[in-house]
């Protein structure tokens, strides 16, 4: 039996015939390439196109195991079957029997939108007019107890319902990070991740997320009073004659806004104080807070890049539906003593924890600073979408200076 020839000799006398070397026919070799160009193209194609769909298959099915970044082999899930994984989860409270009432709760519809707030139990009546307020829109009520008081809740009616976790002087980043996974908050639309200290007389939560679906905000926040006693961005404050808007125009201060400024604290901007994210959103916003660090300084600049498209678009403030910022600080409480020995004698003195606190948080904001620009640099593929409209702002202003 004759050997078999190697493909790439079959391929070099078949060119060879083609130009003309047996046959007697001419033909050049290149619509013969053509095609063989063409046939390794489409089995490129279906390769890519299969690995894709396998990528999409994962993150669907084991949302819960981020193995890359954990440092887990990702060998570690292969003894399960794919299907005993369920996807999604949410933090709705299980009968732990079953029973009439037991089975009638299953069957009503459960909530869509998740509600949670760090609380102190000095707060707790604002506390109380807050969840008042989502109660009879279904909401899922979590509360991060920083000061760990929970037995004082247990008096109001909705507190058995909710979901309490306790962790002492914690943020809520801090929380938000540990215990609002997106995949276990992946049943809920929206996610409001609010501060205690709001006023929410004039709110309402079927109306603000009416307006957050029609206008298709991601990312958004209700606005503040102006008599509001904690505002740093003039892009928070309610404007009476608007449902909503996304950006703001200003001429004074060390800020200029204008048409040209399409990013914060001009436009694409919350504040972190009453944040509301979609369940996209959320997912990207859950990944951008640190580990490691806790008061989240600085995240409000960078949460436009979790707005699933434009920024301009996709995060506003809405108007109509607006809150009053009380500015009540809580992290930290009264001033601490510290005790001290020198030479034979006690000494006491205080020291200002509120202050401690806030240069804690300047020192963070440094380092997710560092940490992004340090991650800009390493990411070779990262591309900023909104790196042509920064060029775009700096040409604007230097017409503006050169008409001036």
């Amino acid at each position: 039996m004759r050997a078999s020839k190697p493909w790439w000799w079959l391929l070099k006398k078949r060119l060879a015939i083609f130009d003309g070397g047996t046959c007697g026919a001419k033909m050049k070799p290149l619509p013969f390439m053509v095609v063989i160009c063409t046939l390794m193209l489409f089995v490129v194609y279906r390769t890519t196109n299969y690995q894709y769909r396998q990528t999409e298959m994962e993150s669907r099915l084991r949302p819960f195991f981020m193995l890359k970044d954990s440092g887990i082999p990702t060998t570690s899930l292969n003894a399960l079957p794919r299907g005993i994984i369920e996807a999604r989860s949410d933090l709705e409270l299980k009968p732990l029997w079953s029973s009439d009432s037991s089975r009638k709760e299953l069957n009503t519809p459960s909530s869509q939108c998740l509600l949670a707030i760090p609380v102190g139990i000095k707060q707790k009546r604002n506390v109380d007019r807050i969840v008042q307020k989502f109660l009879p829109e279904n909401f899922t009520i979590v509360l991060f107890h920083y000061d760990g008081n929970v037995d004082g809740w247990w008096n109001l009616e909705w507190s058995k319902k909710a979901i309490h976790m306790v962790a002492f002087n914690q943020t809520k980043w801090w929380f938000a990070k540990r215990f609002l996974h997106p995949a276990v908050v992946s049943a809920y639309d929206y996610i409001f991740l609010w501060d205690e200290d709001l006023g929410v007389e004039h709110f309402c939560p079927r109306r603000y997320l009416e307006i957050v679906k029609a206008e298709g905000l991601e990312i958004s926040q209700p606005a503040l009073d102006p008599n509001s006693t904690g505002i740093h961005h003039r892009i928070t404050i309610r404007q009476r004659s608007k449902k909503f808007h996304r950006r703001v125009y200003e001429t004074r201060g060390s800020t200029k806004c204008s048409d040209a400024s399409d990013g914060p604290p001009c436009a694409g901007f919350v504040e972190g104080m009453a944040p509301v994210f979609s369940r996209a959103a959320w997912h990207c916003s859950w990944h951008l807070i640190q580990s490691d660090l806790v008061h989240g300084w600085g995240m409000d600049m960078k949460l436009g890049y979790c707005a699933q498209g434009d920024r301009t678009k996709n995060v506003g403030v809405v108007d109509s539906e607006y809150i009053v910022h009380q500015s009540i600080q809580t992290l930290g409480g009264k001033s601490a003593k510290k005790t001290s020995i020198a030479g034979g004698s006690t000494k006491r003195h205080e020291v200002d924890v509120r202050l401690e606190v806030r240069r804690q948080s300047t020192s963070e904001l440094q380092t997710f600073e560092d940490r992004w620009e340090r991650a800009i640099k390493e990411d070779r593929y990262w591309v900023d979408p909104y790196k042509g409209s920064q060029r775009r702002r700096r040409r604007y202003s230097r017409r503006r200076h050169h008409k001036a």
